[in-house]
């Protein structure tokens, strides 16, 4: 039987997106728009005393001024979940909790009057003194109330870890911090919202949760759910920042209803600093134990991390450090601190990729500390079951990672010592690191429509960020309904659609292709039963069991010769279609297991000693991901994912203005995101994985595990050329040169 699953199928969305035909949630085409502008405080804590928008309101083309003085009331909701947009301001009181909150909303005929607008608002305010940075702020540190959504306790122990630590014959004790960082998709957020007469609001919305956000917008505005639909047929980009239903969003629908207008609201680069959350800054102390030989007998993770003074949202970075290695003795803990910014939120990999940026750095500086190979260091230390839930691996094959990835890199021809490889004056570093990240699913909905054209169609409501969504469930579809693949169309981003989660957490592959698997299957099973049931059938004295479907027939599996084409059933039965929904949905089998994703990373940089610049040269990826759907679009999500790792190690930090809570290089020309020219050859090696147990496809995602010690890689890359710890990301050649 031919399979379509897991071959390198290009994209179907690939030739609309390079040629322009696309459509984005801005250019959605709607009679009689108008442009939405927000206005964002100035101010990094107090209040809004007045806004005299005269001067606004008698401007050209000027249909609306929306301020916290007139805009309509809100229902009441109360904030649920894990979303941190939950929390944010909508105009429903004179507070300024953060620089860049929303305080006013105009619009116009155009974009350009209501930008005009905006600036004649006269706004006085009655400024207080602001709390910016986490630095500020670390003496008021204060144990998370609802860490992961409450869903567990911020803090874990095994063992006894300061007792195995005290008297541990190597002893580590090093703190590593990371930034503020920000998304920086190339499609901003956008939304149009227009109402019709009946008081139905649709939402052409960029978003990586259709049907949560008709949930959430639905709830704010009092309706019922039937009376929201959102529709995102692309995204561009999201690594989180749209995974939450933001306030411009809620403010567009609010202005839409007042100006009885259809309203596009378009963020500025600018503005999405400051309105859409961030990967909050961390400082991760860490005390590692271990015997002489480098195993493990304590591990201490104290992880500090700021959230917003109205609503909190905790950067979960001991996570990975629970499970990733054997350690008898170990603690987590988690602190927040409440500051004068926008909440935080979920960026590629939260908690996973802050975590192992500090955990994976250490492992390196223990390494040398006990002068074992960084790998071997690793393998030495290898969990063999996870020692925090005290739970089997579901599957795991990092070993495999470790081994195939170093023989492409040829780790093998590596000294130790750091400082030992040059070419010329350039010194030369070679550094790895291991990733990780859990297997997440939720329950997902998908139909699957038989036609009796012999032709198939798949829908389900939820959203193409990126991954590759549209081309993965014509895959799964077609290889259960035994069409070609041609024969297959896929449509999504409608909150009409059978519901489906959040396009985050790396779970959307492990979420819906089993649902479109289920629907694909009892669809067919359908047209096996009116195969079975034709008067002078080809399959006379069969049962359902005994039918095969491949490439649009279907056949006896012991003689193929007795066939029948999908589409010659439907006739000879008199069906226009077969129409089936189905919903896939967890069970209880991460009672019984633990479920990762792992892979290694393996980095050479070139480093100018004079000037600091660091050049990564060279890079190979080796993960392993349970089942994968498509080749092609997975080793691109690879790519992306390592790329992404690059920037945290090397370049991207907001800088935040103490004084006035301003993020002052809110912009891509001095927030510096990794350039083609920033990216060297990457290889990746996918290992084949079988895992029965965590959901019925053996899906594992990917989406955010390539990111995952990305940036360590490249730190102890650097420390290998330099001899330089920089334990302070990203690792710019400011402090290179000072370290």
């Amino acid at each position: 039987m031919a399979t379509i699953i897991g071959k390198p199928v290009d994209r179907e969305d690939a030739v609309l997106k390079v040629t322009g035909g696309a459509r984005y949630a801005a250019e959605e085409r709607i009679d009689h728009v108008a442009h939405g502008v927000v206005v964002q405080s100035t101010i990094g804590k107090g209040r809004v005393v007045a806004i005299d928008s005269t001067a606004a309101e008698s401007a050209p083309g000027v249909l609306l001024v929306m301020t916290p003085f007139n805009a309509p009331r809100l229902a009441e909701v109360k904030p649920g979940g894990n979303q941190p947009s939950e929390f944010y301001p909508l105009l429903q009181d004179d507070r300024v909790q953060y620089n860049g909150q929303h305080i006013a909303v105009v619009v116009a005929e155009t974009f350009e009057q209501a930008t005009h607008a905006a600036v004649l608002l006269d706004i006085r305010y009655a400024p207080e003194e602001p709390l910016a940075r986490l630095d500020q702020a670390l003496d008021k540190l204060y144990v998370p109330k609802h860490f992961r959504g409450g869903m567990r306790p911020p803090d874990s122990s095994r063992g006894e870890p300061d007792a195995a630590f005290a008297t541990a014959p190597v002893k580590l004790d090093v703190t590593y911090t990371t930034p503020v960082e920000h998304h920086n998709p190339m499609e901003p957020h956008a939304v149009i919202a227009a109402w019709t007469p009946d008081g139905t609001l649709t939402l052409y919305h960029s978003t990586q949760a259709v049907s949560n956000s008709r949930d959430r917008v639905a709830g704010l505005l009092g309706l019922p759910k039937e009376k929201v639909r959102v529709v995102s047929r692309y995204v561009g980009g999201g690594f989180g920042t749209k995974g939450s239903t933001w306030p411009h969003v809620t403010l567009a629908a609010m202005a839409a209803r007042q100006a009885k207008r259809p309203v596009k609201l378009v963020l500025t680069r600018r503005q999405m600093y400051s309105s859409n959350g961030y990967r909050a800054a961390t400082v991760q102390r860490f005390r590692i134990g271990a015997d002489a030989a480098g195993r493990l007998t304590a591990l201490i993770h104290e992880n500090q991390a700021a959230t917003a003074t109205f609503g909190e949202f905790v950067e979960p970075s001991g996570l990975p450090v629970e499970m990733m290695y054997s350690c008898a003795n170990c603690r987590v803990t988690h602190r927040v601190a409440d500051i004068n910014m926008g909440t935080p939120t979920f960026m590629r990999a939260p908690g996973e990729a802050s975590g192992m940026a500090a955990l994976e750095a250490a492992m390196d500086e223990l390494a040398y500390a006990v002068n074992v190979d960084p790998l071997e260091l690793r393998v030495l230390n290898h969990a063999a079951r996870d020692e925090h839930e005290q739970k089997p691996w579901s599957s795991k094959s990092l070993l495999q990672c470790y081994q195939q990835g170093a023989e492409a890199f040829g780790w093998s021809r590596r000294s130790m010592a750091p400082g030992s490889m040059r070419d010329g004056d350039v010194l030369i570093g070679w550094g790895m690191a291991s990733s990780t990240y859990p297997m997440n699913r939720s329950a997902a909905g998908a139909t699957v429509r038989l036609l009796a054209d012999g032709s198939a169609a798949v829908k389900s409501g939820t959203q193409e960020i990126g991954g590759g969504t549209y081309t993965i469930m014509r895959q799964v579809a077609a290889e259960t309904l035994g069409l070609p693949l041609i024969r297959v169309t896929s449509e999504l981003g409608d909150s009409t659609m059978p519901s489906a989660p959040v396009s985050g957490g790396s779970q959307t592959a492990a979420s819906v292709m089993p649902a479109v698997e289920a629907a694909a299957r009892a669809a067919r099973d359908q047209l096996v039963q009116l195969a079975l049931g034709l008067d002078g059938g080809p399959f006379a004295g069969l049962g359902a069991a005994d039918i095969a479907a491949e490439d649009g027939m279907l056949h006896a599996a012991s003689d193929p010769s007795r066939r029948i084409a999908h589409d010659e059933v439907l006739r000879r039965a008199g069906r226009e279609a077969i129409e089936v929904t189905e919903t896939s949905r967890p069970g209880d089998e991460k009672q019984h297991f633990s479920m990762h994703s792992f892979g290694a990373h393996f980095a050479e940089v070139r480093v100018d000693p004079a000037l600091g610049e660091v050049h990564v040269a060279r890079y190979v990826g080796a993960f392993a991901a349970g089942r994968i759907l498509n080749a092609k679009t997975a080793r691109s999500q690879m790519i992306g994912g390592i790329v992404y790792g690059l920037g945290m190690g090397l370049t991207e930090a907001s800088d935040v203005d103490a004084r006035t809570a301003r993020i002052v290089n809110a912009n891509i020309a001095e927030y510096l995101v990794p350039v083609h020219a920033d990216v060297p050859p990457i290889d990746i090696i996918l290992i084949d994985e079988d895992d029965p147990h965590v959901n019925p496809l053996g899906i594992k995602g990917i989406g955010e595990l390539p990111m995952v010690g990305a940036a360590a890689a490249v730190a102890n890359a650097v420390f290998h050329a330099t001899g330089k710890r920089v334990r302070d990301y990203p690792i710019r050649p400011d402090k290179l040169l000072k370290a």
